[in-house]
């Protein structure tokens, strides 16, 4: 979601001064008695978390070691922890504590740091030798990225797995093969059969390569696997056929967008659910987000649904009262209280810590008696436990499960309780940071949000759709599409029929751009009514139209400028995909962008219908 002024993801960084390089170790200590292996171990698009690792191969014990590494330009390391890591240039220097410099024979230690960018390092040195344990400088690149596994033969328990071949300077060792992010086998070909899987299930499998020195290049898109019967994975949706949007409180202000609009767009009478964004979450507590828009401004009675204007003394004002309203005249609408969003998701570290309390909280603000009638459940936009959004959460992967088995045991079976939730399908990704599997049997529901894997906040690209529903050549990250993240929900155990598509009713574009196809390099963000690089639908269909498809979604060249936004068409695939893997439905965001006839809603609607 967004409140909204969203990047792909912040860092919690402190910027390390530029210094002199430190000194190298002595002869004694040089690298051909040791290894150095480096890791992405998080990837949220702006920025990483990297890891080295360094071990001793020798027989004698090192007294302390110093790596040092090359960036390319615009990645950098922005916050280190158990070493000293300074800089000169794009060349980076990381030397042991006082503490963890002497490692036995055949002992390892690691250290890691955040970094900015999507570089990776190259021309890397140990104490003065190569990475790999040789003596040759300037040291051992990593291996390439193998290509996305394909599936064939595929079975009631068993699939088999090719791929194209990674690259490296000095040679392929093997590939390890990942089921659902975890390492399943490693492998000396290209291939591999996955035996004794259970039949009518979901997988998703990756693969990575490891060079001679154990260094693993990144992760290979996905290739999601069903194998055969069994039945379908999961029961049918139950008719659940969610169709849910999101009305943003502050949309009543310079979006000039109210409850009525729903009705004269015609799209109250298509969806299902609404979601109300956003209340805060401060102090470990659910609280109000914007009191005046909540229950407090007077609508007159053309802005009214009900067209009667407000009095100065009627009980509920504001957007509840004309959710009330909106409710009395589509009863078959449900309405949830939407709490955190990407600016507010930092008090969820500290309601983690007494889940209770914070249910607690929640039920007294959403059951409030002033406006009780108009909300069916909550909720939660956590972004993200256990990773980074716009600050850092460190809460651990449990705490997400407890969080929302909290919630369902204070707010019971008659409430909704759901969730927005990250789409990051990488492997080691923000899916993987939190046990959604073990949750989501206390929700109803997961609000995938399938959109903003890439956009302007790369201000020079490349240019790509922000929300892909499947792998293309030349994706800038694999793994960040709609098809991986649903694959790795499944993965984790979370039945097909709670999981929701997510689709945005907006675009997201650069300037600068010389190619109409993606991948172009740009000069920064293209210009945006209420924020750079980002642009309404409703304004986009005509001020720049669709000039081509990639990966499910559409996008536009238009002048200098390149965008990426879902039509019609595109949401008719996608809410087809949806249908045939089982999902519970669909949700989007935000119901201002779509144009006054709703012509974005309709289309979720019949898609789904």
């Amino acid at each position: 979601m967004r409140f909204r002024q969203r990047a792909t993801a912040g860092l919690a960084t402190l910027l390390l001064p530029l210094a002199g390089l430190v000194g190298l170790a002595s002869p004694a200590q040089a690298a051909d008695s040791a290894t150095a292996t480096y890791s992405k171990t998080q990837d949220w698009g702006t920025g990483f978390e990297g890891k080295w690792t360094v071990k001793n191969t020798g027989t004698t014990a090192i007294s302390s070691w110093t790596i040092q590494w090359d960036f390319p330009s615009g990645t950098s390391v922005t916050s280190a922890w158990d070493a000293d890591v300074t800089s000169s240039g794009n060349h980076w220097t990381a030397k042991n504590k006082s503490w963890n410099g002497t490692l036995a024979a055949g002992a390892s230690v690691s250290f890691g740091f955040n970094g900015a960018g999507s570089g990776s390092p190259s021309n890397c040195t140990l104490n003065g030798g190569s990475c790999d344990g040789g003596t040759t400088v300037p040291g051992d690149n990593p291996p390439s990225a193998a290509g996305t596994p394909t599936a064939s033969s595929v079975t009631d328990t068993s699939v088999k797995l090719s791929w194209s071949a990674a690259t490296d300077d000095k040679g392929v060792k093997n590939y390890d093969v990942l089921r659902g992010g975890s390492k399943v086998a490693t492998v000396t070909t290209t291939s591999y059969t996955d035996t004794g899987l259970t039949a009518g299930t979901d997988y998703s499998y990756t693969v990575q390569a490891r060079d001679t020195a154990d260094q693993t290049g990144p992760v290979s898109g996905a290739v999601a696997v069903h194998t055969t019967g069994g039945g379908t994975t999961d029961p049918p949706p139950t008719g659940k056929n969610v169709k849910l949007g999101y009305f943003t409180e502050w949309g009543i202000y310079g979006r000039n967008y109210n409850v009525k609009n729903l009705v004269t767009s015609g799209s109250a009478a298509k969806i299902t659910h609404i979601n109300y964004a956003f209340g805060n979450v401060t102090n470990g507590q659910c609280a109000i987000g914007d009191s005046y828009a909540d229950y407090d401004k007077a609508f007159t009675a053309d802005q009214s649904v009900s067209g009667v204007a407000d009095t100065w003394d009627q009980p509920l004002r504001g957007n509840f009262n004309q959710l009330r309203e909106l409710k009395a005249k589509y009863p078959n609408i449900k309405i949830l209280w939407s709490f955190g969003g990407w600016t507010w998701s930092g008090g969820f570290a500290q309601a983690a810590a007494n889940p209770a309390a914070f249910a607690q909280s929640c039920y007294n603000l959403v059951e409030d008696p002033r406006w009780a009638d108009v909300f069916d459940g909550i909720d939660i936009d956590w972004e993200y436990p256990n990773s980074c959004g716009l600050s850092c959460d460190t809460s651990g992967a449990a705490a997400y499960k407890n969080l929302m088995q909290a919630l369902r045991a204070k707010f019971g079976s008659n409430n909704l309780v759901t969730a927005a939730t990250t789409a990051d399908g990488t492997s080691g990704g923000k899916i993987d940071a939190a046990d959604y599997g073990g949750a989501s049997q206390y929700v109803d529901w997961y609000n995938v949000m399938s959109y903003d894997f890439f956009g302007a906040f790369a201000a020079q690209g490349p240019t790509a759709p922000h929300s892909p529903l499947t792998s293309y050549s030349g994706i800038p990250t694999p793994g960040f599409t709609t098809a991986d993240a649903i694959a790795k929900f499944k993965s984790k155990g979370v039945p097909a029929s709670k999981l929701l598509i997510g689709i945005g009713f907006y675009g997201r574009g650069w300037t600068g751009v010389t190619q109409s196809a993606p991948g172009g390099t740009a000069t920064g963000p293209a210009a945006g009514t209420y924020e750079q690089g980002i642009e309404d639908y409703k304004v986009l269909k005509t001020s720049c139209p669709s000039t081509g498809l990639v990966a499910g979604t559409a996008y536009a060249y238009c002048g200098n400028n390149w965008w990426s936004y879902d039509t019609p068409a595109t949401i008719g695939t996608k809410m087809s995909w949806a249908k045939s893997q089982g999902l519970g439905g669909a949700f989007f965001w935000e119901f201002s962008g779509d144009t006054s006839n709703g012509e974005l809603v309709s289309a979720i609607n019949s898609g789904l219908s």
